[in-house]
């Protein structure tokens, strides 16, 4: 289903009753598809850690964290010519003989309730320890431990900050269409940790996340009409930001957290408005007569790109401000919907449709150059990691749906499948700062 369509259609829904709840259980996780990858990368090796057998696999995390970017081919374990846990095991000329132009060991230790991790990473070609360090944590939080660890790989390798110590906010749904239940749910980056913040029985949509990520902006259609709302994450509470008649949808925070915009049609059409935190303010930023939706916000926090209909088929817009003039950005598609401008912003995530289906892509915010990130035909609603090195998206699979994280830089996708139902409205936290 399109991202306008999917906007419309829940729009449009026939609201159930009940009563809205909010609970933090933990949920069923999202469970990880390795058997993309990737063979384009550098290759790594994360050997096994030595550490207790009640510790997740750290080395596994790793690896699927790394694979997930594109940049790196972690090697099999049975390609790997010994076990080393520390630099003082290391036989490295065995090393020089294989595939790995990199490795990263490590040992985990267990105090009482505390979890002690070392890790080395090495240049196998030199033989020069690149990086190492202790981490001391939870023994609840040993995959935090492995996500932090990927974090510092990746930096070391890469030169740009780690995104995988980050974490993830969408949608589920699930049940029959008189008894179905919405969740809105955050989790780590590869979907494990699930944690519920809202559970309705109302349609939920379109969660936005604070540029701090202490704070869920999203669509509730509780009551029987919709409205925005925020969230705060660490306590629950939290106020309804819009409710006035008729639409109001696409909630997008901008990077320095004093705005936020929305598409409202309290004028009788559909149009993007900009919401000012601190005076409550709204400014309409559109006047076109068309559908004005989906708005991203470019890095400056002064300017949007959003979808709009008025040509007659979707495509994507910029405006620099309300009274500056709207100018398209896409054009050799005959539809362009739900975009999400790039961390840095010079790219553009976004939907396209071909004879196949709806596609995620990039284009180029230079030239205009496209490339497509998926390939299944079914795809929508991209968001960028805070780095802008993967793109998360939801999928049709079947009679379900699932979540997938593409490199940005093109390759085989990771999938996140959710066995309870429907899983859809990605959104990429920023950075744990």
């Amino acid at each position: 289903m399109t991202v306008l369509a999917l906007f419309h259609r829940s729009l449009a829904a026939t609201l159930l009753a009940g009563a809205l709840a909010f609970v933090l259980p933990a949920q069923a996780a999202l469970e990880i598809d390795i058997s993309g990858g990737t063979e384009s990368g550098v290759p790594i090796a994360v050997v096994p850690f030595e550490q207790p057998g009640a510790v997740d696999d750290l080395a596994r995390i790793i690896g699927d964290d790394l694979a997930r970017s594109g940049l790196f081919a972690p090697i099999a374990r049975d390609a790997m010519p010994g076990r080393p846990a520390s630099p003082d095991q290391l036989r490295i000329d065995d090393w020089r003989a294989g595939k790995a132009r990199y490795l990263v060991m490590g040992q985990v230790e267990s105090d009482g309730d505390k979890l002690r991790t070392r890790f080395y990473l090495i240049d196998v070609s030199s033989g020069e320890r690149l990086a190492g360090s202790q981490i001391t944590a939870a023994a609840s939080a040993d995959r935090s431990v492995a996500h932090r660890i990927s974090d510092i790989v990746y930096e070391e390798l890469t030169g740009e900050r780690g995104a995988f110590s980050t974490r993830l906010a969408y949608v589920t749904e699930r049940g029959t269409p008189k008894d179905r239940t919405y969740t809105l749910q955050i989790a780590d980056s590869d979907g494990a940790n699930p944690r519920t913040v809202l559970e309705s029985p109302y349609p939920v949509m379109s969660p936005s996340w604070s540029p701090d990520g202490g704070q869920l902006a999203y669509v509730s259609f509780e009551g029987n009409r919709s409205a925005i709302w925020v969230q705060d994450l660490s306590t629950g509470e939290r106020y309804q930001l819009t409710d006035y008649s008729g639409i109001n949808g696409a909630p997008a925070w901008s990077p320095r957290g004093d705005k936020i915009a929305v598409t409202l049609s309290k004028g009788g059409n559909p149009d993007i408005y900009v919401i000012d935190l601190d005076t409550r303010r709204t400014t309409q930023w559109t006047r076109s007569g068309a559908i004005e939706t989906e708005p991203t916000w470019y890095p400056d926090n002064r300017t949007l790109a959003f979808t709009s209909d008025r040509f007659g088929q979707p495509q994507v817009f910029r405006k620099a401000g309300p009274d500056d003039r709207a100018r398209r950005l896409t054009f050799d598609a005959p539809y362009a919907a739900g975009p999400r401008v790039s961390p840095d912003g010079e790219r553009l995530a976004l939907v396209v449709r071909d004879d196949r289906g709806f596609f995620v892509a990039e284009q180029s915010l230079d030239d205009g150059e496209r490339t497509l990130l998926s390939r299944g035909g079914g795809e929508e609603r991209p968001s960028y990691a805070p780095n802008g090195a993967m793109v998360v998206y939801a999928a049709q699979s079947g009679s379900g749906s699932v979540l997938k994280i593409s490199p940005a830089i093109g390759g085989e996708p990771q999938t996140l499948s959710y066995d309870r139902g429907k899983v859809r409205d990605p959104v990429w936290g920023p950075f744990n700062d």
